[in-house]
Parts: C-alpha cells; structure tokens; sequence
C-alpha cells in the first residue's frame, strides 16, 4: 500500500479481502474456495515504536516493538464484528512463545474474546500461519494480527490470488477510511494499459460493503469481475499457459469488460 505516516487520516486498520471461487484458479494453486480477510493493525508495533536508532558508530541498531491494550482492542472490535458477518471464525496471529507484546495481543484477545460466544477463536505462531496461508489457506476466514506480521502475510497471500493486482484493500479509522490496491499506485505502469485494474475496482467493492453498507451494489461489482474472469479474460499478470492469446487483454478493455457485465 502507498506509505502512510502514523497519524494521517486516522488510519488504523488495514484490511485485505482475498476471494476467489472456481476451478480455473489463475494462481499458484487450484482450490474450490478460498475467501479470507487479513485484519492488520496499522498505527502500533515495531514500524513506529521509540525508542529506535544506532549508536556505536551506526554498528549497532535497534527497534522498538510497543502495543497498548487499547489499541489491540480497538482492532479486535473490528475483526469480531466482521467475522460475525462471514464464518465466524477468528484466528489470532502472533509470536507469543517469544515476544512480550504478543503474549499481551494473546492475554487481551482471550479476555475481549468471550464477548463473542458465537464465535471461534484459534490462535497460531507466524511462521505456522505462513505456512498454513499457503499449505490451507481454505482453513482461514478472518486472521487479526500486528503490524509487521501483518505486512508480510498480506503480501503472501497476494500469490494465492495470483498478482498483487487482484488484491484491494481498506485502511479504516474511527473517522476516515481509505481504499486502494495493495500495491498502492504503481507508477511504472503508467501510460502502458498493462495494469491489472481489478484490485482497484475490488476496492470500490469493499468501500461499497464496509464504508456504505452497500451491499448488493457490492455483491454486483464482485460478480462482474467473477463473470469477467469465467469469460476467460486476463491481462497478463494473470495470463497462464492456458490462456487463449486473444483473452489477454490491457487495462481499459479489463475495466470494459468489468463494466459490461456489471447488472
């Protein structure tokens, strides 16, 4: 996503809807369903805490990792009440068996937790989650984790899709949310119809879904792009072997399309 410093629009939560269904998976993998959301906390965690600098002549560095309970339960507010829209199933990704802010994510989790009887709630170490991310990512509905984790998973779970250009985002404060790719603007595909459009029209998906409660307007646009792509349309970040030359196409005819089939 485009750099963002703390502070600016509010920003706290950092979203990542990941959902494809169907048996021409354009990815690394061919599932019949996989349909998660990432729920990143986006303002705390080793990114922006203090102390941090180098000293013995810049050979030394150092970072420091800071949460608040306040913070980890504003976001796990969000996580609850979205999974209690989908699957109902939470998992909590953190570092516990090392790190002291995660035994505190861990300790508050449990506690906030048992507002949410209806709802299941797992927790795993990171590098399990990485693995587990590729290995079942079916397994997976809403994962609520930290920063830094955060970053890294999201940019894994991209390949599942195929492309970061089929991943939209939203980063959502008490007051302002913004929506966009997870790649952010991509400034080298300017001028070159090459883009992948589809993260950024996802993103009006799930402005329309969270922002709006929109939601068969939101279900409308999701469908137009799952049409689209049953057609057999790709531009080329998700061409394959398979994919009929004729069927790769730019930028604006993706959009076209899109457009098209939205009803």
């Amino acid at each position: 996503m485009s750099g963002l410093p703390k502070g600016k629009l509010d920003i706290a939560i950092f979203i990542i809807g990941l959902e494809y269904r169907g048996n021409d998976f354009i990815g690394l993998f061919e599932f019949l369903q996989v349909d998660f959301v990432v729920i990143r906390e986006l303002t705390g965690g080793i990114y922006f805490g203090e102390p941090r600098g180098r000293r013995d002549q810049g050979k030394t560095a150092f970072d420091t990792c800071v949460y608040s309970e306040e913070e980890i339960l504003r976001i796990a507010k969000v996580a609850y009440d979205i999974a209690g829209k989908r699957r109902k199933k939470v998992t909590v990704v953190d570092k516990a068996n090392v790190l002291e802010t995660s035994r505190l994510w861990r300790e508050t989790i449990q506690k906030f937790s048992k507002k949410y009887p209806d709802i299941e709630t797992h927790y795993m170490f990171v590098d399990n989650a990485a693995m587990q991310i590729i290995k079942k990512p079916v397994e997976f509905d809403v994962i609520l984790t930290e920063n830094m984790f955060g970053d890294i998973l999201t940019d894994e779970a991209s390949m599942i899709s195929g492309s970061l250009g089929m991943l939209p985002s939203a980063s959502i404060g008490s007051k302002t949310a913004l929506y966009e790719p997870i790649h952010g603007s991509y400034p080298k595909a300017t001028g070159k119809n090459s883009a992948n459009p589809i993260a950024a029209i996802l993103s009006v998906e799930m402005l329309l879904k969270y922002s709006f409660n929109m939601f068969q307007e939101s279900h409308a646009v999701f469908q137009a792009i799952k049409k689209t792509l049953d057609e057999g349309w790709r531009t080329g970040d998700i061409a394959n072997n398979s994919t009929l030359q004729d069927k790769i196409i730019g930028t604006k005819e993706m959009g076209e399309k899109i457009i098209k089939n939205v009803s």
